[in-house]
């Protein structure tokens, strides 16, 4: 099972990583864009700060998981971007879903093995 958690941790990280420097350095063509899904890409571009802090969380979060540091935190601030990504792909790209889901369910079973960690945090008091 350390195996599975080990290779499942270092692939959501390069797919983050691949990602968030992608973003960055422009090394991707722009997909095309039609429709909702236009609209929408639109509105996130013109709040000019909402994609690069999303893109500075994939790429820390993804250097967190390669190095497994810190990926009980990663694991948390990377899921509203991931769960934003999930939902974004289901309503309005639905060939990116496969992926989409890989890195939910990844994810949510990093959170799972470390669930440890996670235990203070909905104790109650």
């Amino acid at each position: 099972m350390k195996t599975t958690t080990t290779i499942i941790r270092i692939l959501i990280g390069l797919l983050l990583l691949f990602v968030s420097i992608g973003y960055f350095l422009k090394l991707m063509p722009e997909p095309t864009t039609t429709g909702d899904f236009k609209a929408f890409s639109l509105g996130m571009v013109s709040s000019v700060y909402l994609m690069p802090l999303a893109k500075l969380v994939e790429l820390l979060c993804g250097l967190a998981f390669i190095f497994d540091r810190f990926v009980t935190l990663a694991s948390i601030l990377v899921l509203p971007i991931i769960l934003n990504i999930l939902f974004i792909d289901y309503y309005l790209a639905p060939q990116a879903l496969p992926i989409s889901i890989f890195l939910f369910l990844g994810n949510f079973f990093l959170i799972y093995k470390h669930w440890n960690n996670y235990k203070s945090i909905f104790s109650v008091k």
